[in-house]
């Protein structure tokens, strides 16, 4: 089976072969849109030879495929029999609420016994073997029991529909609360493709170093991972909009909160790590939407990346003004609320190096906005010590503490 994609079209095709003959002979199996997650049919599961040698499962004529299952009720995994002459595919396992289950494999393939995981909001995965438990693993975290987990749906001002996953304290009723929103955008050639549902509400909730999760227990109402599209249709380049279609993701993730009765409007953040730095710095220049702003280890000055960053193939030598406007260390003048600014001190990523968060550092400091720069030492792109994590974290705590939760009333 061979894979072929061409992404300026985002397509994506599955071909199989016969060996030893002509590849114009292959067969088609699938001809899709790689942004298309609710019609993705899946990969094919592997097994494992005595030699070592790892091949597909095969049974008769049939391989066995198993995928993420993202549907409008959020992501729900499947094993399918997808039979080779036909082209028909059979169901044989699809997770089902108020679980998330997962395939791992077939231990009895004639028996049809599957190994799979099982977990819940509030119990992290465990092995099972039909409805029996073969693992009993405890919560890694069990202060963050309680918390409620949700995902929202709400409208851009273009009428392109976007989902984000919502968390709220435990305990909690009612009432405003601050928000931090934690983002990183996604290109797409499809208004439809963009507002897919991207994750499960029967997901165990793991807190991650690199995550907000840790500031739900501050009090926060954490809003993450929202749909940030953007999008470029037909012939049209999905940056060639970028700014504009940026401030509409987050204004309706705003007022996405805000419509729940969960989220204070006139107390919210915006954070993300790299190309969500990018992305926390943009909207700082380009919005008055947030209080303060947390951008980690990211690309201010897109004339330092000059052939290409994330998903733009275009070099600046062809479109230097799309770079310029793309880049808030062109509008550092008008950054004017809180940013903090946090980088790796031997960051190696090439579009991040630490001279991006320098350079802008001094730029808004010099211009006379509210600005601070953290270097973690010995760190690189992600933070690896322990005392550079926590570190992080305080640094952001008393950020938004200071300039989100306990903040004034604006100014008119």
């Amino acid at each position: 089976m061979l894979y072929e994609g061409w992404y300026k079209t985002r397509r994506s095709k599955a071909l199989l072969l016969q060996p030893g003959q002509p590849t114009v002979a292959g067969k088609t199996c699938f001809d899709r849109s790689s942004e298309d997650r609710y019609a993705d049919p899946g990969k094919p599961m592997h097994r494992t030879l005595p030699n070592g040698h790892v091949v597909m499962l095969m049974s008769k004529e049939s391989i066995f495929l198993a995928g993420q299952g993202a549907s409008p009720e959020g992501d729900r995994p499947f094993v399918d029999r997808y039979d080779l002459a036909s082209g028909q595919s059979e169901r044989l396992f699809r997770s089902q609420a108020p679980h998330f289950e997962r395939p791992v494999r077939f231990l009895d393939l004639d028996k049809g016994d599957l190994l799979l995981t099982r977990e819940n909001l509030e119990t992290p995965p465990n092995l099972y073997l039909k409805d029996q438990a073969l693992t009993q693993f405890v919560h890694p975290a069990p202060q963050l029991k309680g918390i409620k987990k949700e995902i929202i749906r709400y409208k851009r001002a273009d009428g392109v529909d976007l989902t984000g996953t919502l968390y709220t304290p435990p305990g909690y009723s009612s009432g405003r609360l601050p928000v931090l929103i934690w983002a990183y955008p996604g290109e797409f050639k499809s208004a439809a493709a963009a507002g897919q549902i991207k994750d499960s509400p029967y997901r165990f909730i793991r807190p991650f170093w690199g995550g907000p999760l840790f500031f739900v227990m501050r009090g926060y109402a954490v809003l993450e991972d929202p749909t940030f599209p953007i999008i470029g249709e037909g012939k049209k380049e999905p940056n060639d909009s970028y700014v504009e279609q940026l401030v509409m993701d987050a204004q309706a993730a705003v007022d996405g909160v805000a419509a729940t009765g969960v989220g204070d409007k006139d107390r919210c953040a915006i954070g993300g790590h790299s190309y969500g730095a990018f992305t926390t710095a943009n909207l700082l220049a380009h919005s008055e939407i947030f209080r303060a702003g947390i951008a980690r280890s990211g690309a201010y000055n897109r004339t330092l990346t000059p052939f290409g960053f994330q998903s733009e193939e275009r070099t600046y030598w062809e479109v230097p003004d799309l770079y310029k406007r793309m880049s808030p260390f062109t509008y550092a003048d008008k950054i004017n609320e809180p940013l903090l600014m946090i980088h790796g001190g031997e960051d190696n990523n090439p579009g991040t190096f630490p001279m991006q968060s320098e350079r802008l550092f001094q730029a808004v400091k010099g211009l006379g906005g509210r600005v601070r720069l953290v270097v973690l030492p010995k760190e690189s792109h992600s933070y690896a010590a322990r005392e550079s994590v926590l570190h992080c974290f305080y640094e952001m705590d008393r950020w938004l503490e200071t300039h989100v939760k306990n903040a004034p009333p604006r100014k008119t």
